[in-house]
């Protein structure tokens, strides 16, 4: 058997769970979880993520993209149909910080993320021992502020990725390099958006007295630290913490944030809209 998961979002009205349970079942599938929302089941918007099995025989997926297609064209919907089965490439941009690569290649080797990694990329080479160990491919690209090297990125990650992860790259990706790759991107900011974006945010949270810490994985977008967010975590702190406290204990929830937006993103539990995200 194939195991299919489907994402579908429209306007909310009456049949949609019908059409597509019926449209699955004839087709000798069983639904094996089924999670939806709505927003408001009146004048709202729907969401469903199903998860599928079918039997094997080829052409299976696209027969399936037809025949959901037409029902996504009745509803005026967005629909994706996913291979469970077929693992995601996710390509790894980081700087110097080696909390968070450290965090996924750990995981990644304990078979905890269901997911490819066909390299890591960083514009700092001492990383290149630690991902050594993990026989993964290695690239340096001495990139900097000035000088962002992102035709050499893109040779790169263009052809051999279904998504990237900045795991700390401190560097921003222009608006000319996000439409030239053209596939999601997921970050991890080292501040509890909306607040403190851009640079220094522990500092900005120590000046202002916040009580709170935290960290945010949000999709890259053109605007700075303003993606549709996934994955948020948090932590008290006092007024003994200093800049350092700080910074240490944010390590822990930046990991934290950032594994559990890549564990949502790659069982396709999420779905974008305006600038929100539905994460079943």
């Amino acid at each position: 058997m194939d195991t299919y998961i489907l994402l579908f979002q429209c306007r909310d009205q009456r049949g949609i769970v019908a059409k597509i349970s019926d449209f699955i079942f004839k087709h000798g599938g069983n639904i094996v979880t089924a999670d939806q929302y709505s927003t408001d089941f009146q004048k709202g918007y729907f969401f469903i993520r199903l998860e599928f099995v079918v039997g094997t025989k080829p052409g299976i997926k696209a027969g399936l993209e037809r025949g959901l297609g037409l029902i996504a064209k009745g509803f005026s919907a967005k629909f994706s149909l996913h291979d469970k089965n077929k693992p995601l490439r996710m390509g790894v941009l980081v700087s110097k910080p080696s909390h968070c690569l450290a965090e996924i290649l750990y995981l990644w080797q304990e078979k905890e993320l269901r997911l490819e990694i066909p390299f890591v990329i960083s514009n700092f080479a001492g990383h290149a021992e630690l991902v050594k160990q993990y026989k993964i491919p290695f690239y340096f690209i001495p990139a900097e502020s000035k000088d962002r090297k992102e035709a050499e990125l893109l040779k790169l990650v263009s052809e051999k990725t279904d998504f990237l992860v900045l795991a700390r790259y401190m560097l921003l990706l222009s608006r000319k390099f996000l439409g030239a790759y053209g596939k999601e991107i997921l970050n991890i900011h080292h501040g509890f958006l909306p607040s403190f974006k851009g640079r220094n945010p522990y500092r900005q949270a120590l000046s202002s007295g916040v009580k709170i810490i935290g960290a945010t994985s949000h999709f890259v977008t053109e605007r700075l630290d303003e993606g549709p967010m996934i994955a948020q975590e948090v932590e008290s702190i006092s007024h003994k913490d200093s800049l350092a406290d700080l910074t240490r204990k944010g390590k822990n929830l930046e990991k934290k944030a950032l594994i559990d937006a890549i564990c949502a993103y790659v069982d396709y539990r999420v779905i974008k809209f305006d600038n929100k995200t539905i994460v079943f």
